[in-house]
């Protein structure tokens, strides 16, 4: 049954007309009825959900002057519309905490305004693969209700660095213009240490750009950026952001909630959790939900009718043979 939290977060979403919330935290709800034995209503409520979802019409077109990006911005910028909330993922505390306090100063930014402050806007998120960075760009967006807008590496960075910068400032003139979450993943292409000997004079350049325009960006948009290798990136990078959010590998709590949170709608045997937090150490909360649902899927198609330890014990194994 829904948490005091889960119940109050509901009459506030529901008082607040934020309806994308309110559904988020009704399938937290299903979720939680469904492993707590309560299957039937849990499935019932979901259901109940997505009917309802369906009938209500999508006006998230009209959020901004923008949908999707247009002429030379189209081959530097995709857009999306997320409906992904924090909630839906399973993170540290610490990380939470850190992304919440950005959702709260963002949300009361006129607040803070009026004092002389301006909300956190700025991320640099770092970790290993399949942590959740680039997941979180799209929950940030869905929390906000604003578009996600994803930079293309590969049509910003050109043999010819000067058309590179150019780009750059192109992209940084949309933050400015259409507010929304911009994501530059995998920023180490764009902001390598310059004292790297193999780097030529024009890379260097190009990032002296980056920072310069980082610098100089007073736009409302959330800029996010996300690295597997900070050990990369210039040391400069580090002072142009307001947060700099490390993302751990799970923890065997962590392992013990995205199983159970993937697994909400199967039986569960009875889980040696010790078990399957030795077999998921090392592996990314990405790799750790391929597991789980490849331990469901075989459950489900050889008729056992519950994943068991053992299912997602080798299903874990699987992934750690696995070339990464």
């Amino acid at each position: 049954m829904a948490t005091a939290d889960q119940v109050k977060a509901l009459v506030r979403s529901h008082a607040d007309g934020d309806d994308t919330q309110f559904y988020s935290v009704a399938m937290q709800v299903a979720a939680r009825a469904a492993r707590s034995g309560q299957g039937r209503f849990g499935q019932e409520l979901k259901q109940l959900i997505d009917e309802v979802r369906k009938r209500q019409p999508t006006t998230r077109g009209k959020l901004v002057p923008v949908t999707q990006p247009r002429g030379e911005l189209a081959g530097l910028l995709s857009a999306a519309y997320p409906s992904t909330r924090l909630a839906d993922m399973v993170l540290e505390p610490h990380v939470c905490e850190r992304l919440n306090r950005v959702i709260t100063e963002q949300r009361q930014q006129d607040q803070l305004s009026a004092h002389g402050f301006t909300p956190l806007r700025r991320l640099l998120l770092i970790g290993p693969p399949g942590t959740g960075k680039t997941m979180t760009a799209g929950a940030l967006a869905g929390e906000l209700n604003l578009p996600l807008f994803m930079i293309r590496l590969d049509g910003l960075i050109t043999k010819f660095m000067g058309e590179t910068a150019a780009k750059l400032r192109l992209v940084f003139d949309a933050l400015s213009e259409t507010r929304g979450v911009y994501l530059f993943d995998e920023v180490d292409a764009l902001a390598g240490e310059r004292a790297r000997s193999n780097d030529v004079g024009e890379i260097r350049r190009v990032l002296n750009s980056f920072l310069q325009f980082l610098e100089q960006d007073q736009s409302e948009s959330l800029l996010v950026a996300g690295t597997n290798h900070p050990q990369l990136l210039d040391r400069a990078m580090f002072r142009r952001f307001d947060e700099v959010i490390e993302y751990p590998l799970p923890s065997p709590e962590i392992v013990r909630e995205i199983v159970r949170n993937r697994l909400a709608v199967v039986k569960l045997a009875r889980i040696v959790w010790g078990q399957v937090a030795s077999a998921a150490e090392g592996l990314s909360h990405a790799e750790i939900t391929l597991a789980a649902e490849r331990a469901a899927k075989d459950a489900i198609l050889n008729g056992r009718g519950a994943v068991t330890t053992h299912a997602l014990v080798v299903a874990l194994r699987e992934r750690q043979s696995e070339p990464s």
